[in-house]
């Protein structure tokens, strides 16, 4: 059987945010707020001590962007006081009137109040995201009334516009898991996920619902937790949460699920009835808090030693207990682990990223009067201990390397981590292009394993299926016991996501070592039509101010074009921009496209306008769209990147070429040129005069043409207005013309025109 190599048919979809704009991680944020009032510090104050309403801002400027009517309020538990300038706050874009930054409406800013190093939150922040959904980090100076408060770490809000855009819906049950009143010593409502029972009064104080409902859905996790692990992976991403354990585990951070508080996370129930967990409040990571629930970590040796099982037979953290419990859920816990160490701390990858956040807000630092420690303090940070803090509490404080290097060494000398792990090689598919609804088989070369399975789903919306794979002889892996592990799949999607995992007695193994929040994919192809000579010719995916159809709306639309010379019955083929469904929209019975004809339809999902509106839209941000005959063979398929709007994809030469950006020609020939700066004079020499003209133009050509050929004049919206053939000079009349730009072409040459009124 023919393989073909991952290298070459595989993307590996890496899902990590390369934020850009507001949560760039290499800008800082400006953030100038105005308050109408001079006592703004002693409203927010009695705020946060009574109401926590917002108070309304006269405007927030974000990086010279203005917004007025915004509503501010100090956030917090034991980094805001009244007696202190600099207090985080949270902005609301939107309290009073609907708007937003970069899509952004939400903004928490943390007053670095407990880190010495400034770099605790947005470095940890950094590092969860290569594995799992976290919120994007980074600095902002905040200025009031004109004055600068301090540096302040800006990271993004979890929000019903974050769960949908990391788990496809936001009116789910959405939990944060902080006690309402706030966790301190001697705190007994802790959101340990620990079941009670079925009275949702006696969750009230430890849980803080985000939704409108979902207690019930909050109980049972706890209850399956608790008493049937067996079904836990139906009702909560397990993967995800190994994920969250192992990262709050590696870096220390124990103000969080593993911590004395067992908080500072959140849970969303996506679509697939599956909780979520998300992490949340990463600024005493790297040993910043010191209490796991059974006491506290005083000294750095002991820090640096934690264990990498803290919890796990304790019944007050569950989520630890019960998973690791699972055989194969704790190999694929340490497997996660160690991916951390070996790509963060093993490598010192960390050190470098936090030296370069150091050097980017070093002057910022230094102008912070209101910060809570030297600038020596947060100079020597990273390698050192500060042993006085200036922040609340005033505990001394870890040096992140002096932690990091000595517990990465430590851990990876474990037992856990040293014992041979499986290795997955040499991944092949028999067919690197699947037809949809093929089944192809997918194999790979495994060592010191006991077993392997292929994780597999069809899109991001929907949870991994796990099945085993096979060294049998049976499943095209080649010869039994070989090494080589073979699975069939079937291909019923457009895209299939995999991942391969392996474990043996002691350990797993994750190909890619991401997984699941890194995958493989495999694209699928359609059946090909042998049907030749109509293609799709045009298109225009973002259409505010070119051609309007006939209820006068600016819509999308699609062009194809016959290249043949006998006219086409395309009655019954179909246009889509879904591979899964090629059937979505057909022309009607009786629709033909003339010799060398075109043929256009309005996409504007609205198909009680007329028979040549079909039932879906383009997306301006890039897709495919595809042409397919009745039985669902596609004749041709376009793939467009993000659209200019009013700017058109299509064929040039017309009918054959490959595509491009041109301006729109609704319903006729394409032209080749995209802009003024594109127009080509250059082979017949057009001169076009007067220009700018009023009621008459010529058209000059500097050599008289052997043959004759055709003038033809386009306005802006690429109708054409006028076309007669010509062999020399020749006087147009422009009378009734609008006023306007328009396009003089001879022979793929074109000239602007500009006529006035």
């Amino acid at each position: 059987m023919k393989k073909i190599l991952l290298s070459s048919c595989l993307i590996l979809s890496t899902l990590l945010l390369s934020a850009q704009g507001f949560y760039d991680l290499n800008t800082i944020q400006t953030i100038e707020i105005t308050f109408s009032q001079s006592n703004w510090d002693q409203i927010l104050d009695a705020a946060a001590s009574s109401t926590e309403d917002y108070t309304m801002a006269t405007t927030v400027k974000i990086n010279g962007t203005s917004f007025d009517s915004v509503g501010v309020k100090y956030k917090g538990n034991s980094t805001y006081s009244a007696n202190q300038t600099k207090n985080p706050f949270h902005i609301e874009l939107d309290t009073y009137k609907d708007q937003n930054y970069e899509g952004f409406k939400d903004i928490k800013l943390s007053n670095v109040a407990k880190d010495p190093s400034f770099l605790r939150e947005v470095l940890s922040y950094q590092i969860a995201g290569q594995y799992m959904n976290a919120p994007m980090s980074n600095y902002a100076n905040v200025y009031v009334n004109g004055t600068l408060i301090g540096l302040y770490s800006n990271s993004e809000s979890i929000t019903k516009t974050f769960v949908d855009e990391h788990f496809y819906s936001s009116d789910n049950t959405f939990i944060k898991c902080n006690p309402p009143a706030g966790a301190g010593p001697g705190s007994t409502d802790l959101p340990n996920l620990v079941y009670i029972n079925q009275d949702s009064a006696n969750y009230y104080d430890a849980y803080e619902m985000k939704s409108d409902a979902g207690w019930k859905e909050l109980i049972n996790l706890c209850d399956t937790l608790k008493n049937n692990t067996a079904s836990i992976e139906k009702i909560l991403d397990v993967d995800r949460a190994l994920w969250m354990l192992a990262f709050d585990n590696a870096v220390v951070n124990l103000d969080s699920y593993i911590g004395g508080f067992s908080q500072n996370y959140y849970l969303y129930r996506d679509d697939n009835n599956r909780f979520n967990p998300i992490l949340w409040d990463l600024n005493e990571s790297f040993g910043g808090f010191t209490m796991t629930g059974t006491g506290s970590l005083n000294t750095a040796t002991q820090k640096q030693q934690m264990s990498h099982l803290l919890n796990q037979n304790d019944t007050d953290f569950p989520l630890v207990q019960e998973l690791l419990a699972i055989p194969m859920y704790k190999k694929m816990y340490l497997a996660h682990f160690k991916t951390i160490l070996l790509e963060n701390f093993d490598n010192n990858s960390y050190y470098t990223t936090a030296q370069g956040l150091m050097t980017l807000i070093d002057a910022s630092v230094q102008a912070d009067v209101n910060k809570f420690y030297t600038y020596a303090n947060f100079t020597s940070n990273l390698d050192n201990d500060v042993t006085s803090g200036g922040g609340p509490g005033g505990q001394s404080t870890i040096g992140i390397a002096k932690l990091m290097n000595a517990r990465s060494t430590y851990l990876l000398g474990l037992a856990d981590f040293t014992n041979t792990e499986p290795t997955i090689s040499n991944i092949l598919l028999s067919n690197g292009a699947p037809v949809l609804n093929e089944t192809i088989t997918i194999t790979a070369n495994v060592i010191n394993e006991n077993n392997v399975y292929l994780g597999y789903r069809a899109s991001k919306k929907q949870r991994f299926t796990r099945i085993p794979m096979y060294d049998d002889g049976a499943h095209n892996d080649g010869a039994a016991n070989d090494g080589v592990y073979g699975v069939d799949l079937l291909i019923d999607n457009a895209s299939i996501h995999y991942y391969i995992y392996a474990e043996n007695s002691n350990i797993g193994k994750f190909s890619p070592a991401r997984a699941e929040y890194e995958y493989y994919r495999i694209d699928a192809t359609a059946e090909t039509s042998t049907i030749v000579g109509l293609v799709i010719n045009e298109l225009l995916a973002s259409n505010t101010s070119t051609n309007i159809d006939e209820a006068g709306e600016n819509d999308d639309w699609i062009e194809l074009y016959n290249n043949n010379s006998t006219a086409m019955d395309i009655s019954g083929f179909h246009l889509s921009d879904d591979l899964n469904d090629l059937a979505q929209w057909s022309f009607p019975v009786g629709t033909s496209i003339a010799a060398n004809g075109y043929i256009t339809v309005w996409l504007d999902n609205d198909i009680a306008q007329g028979t040549n509106h079909a039932n879906f839209k383009l997306s301006a941000s890039g897709e495919t769209v595809y042409l397919s005959d009745t039985q669902s063979a596609v004749i041709d398929q376009v793939d467009f990147d993000e659209q200019t709007t009013d700017i058109a994809w299509g064929r040039f030469e017309n009918g054959i070429g490959n595509f491009t950006s041109l301006n729109p020609t609704f319903g006729s020939e394409n032209i080749l040129y995209t802009s003024v700066n594109d127009l080509s004079q250059d082979l017949l020499n057009i001169n076009v005069f007067p220009n700018p003209t009023n009621n008459s133009f010529t058209i000059e050509l500097s050599n008289t043409l052997e043959k004759a050929e055709t003038a033809r004049v386009y306005n802006l919206y690429g109708k054409l207005v006028y076309q007669n053939n010509i062999m020399s000079n020749l006087i147009i009349e422009t009378t009734d013309w609008a006023a306007g730009v328009y396009y003089v072409t001879i022979q793929n040459n074109t000239t602007k025109l500009v006529v006035l009124k």
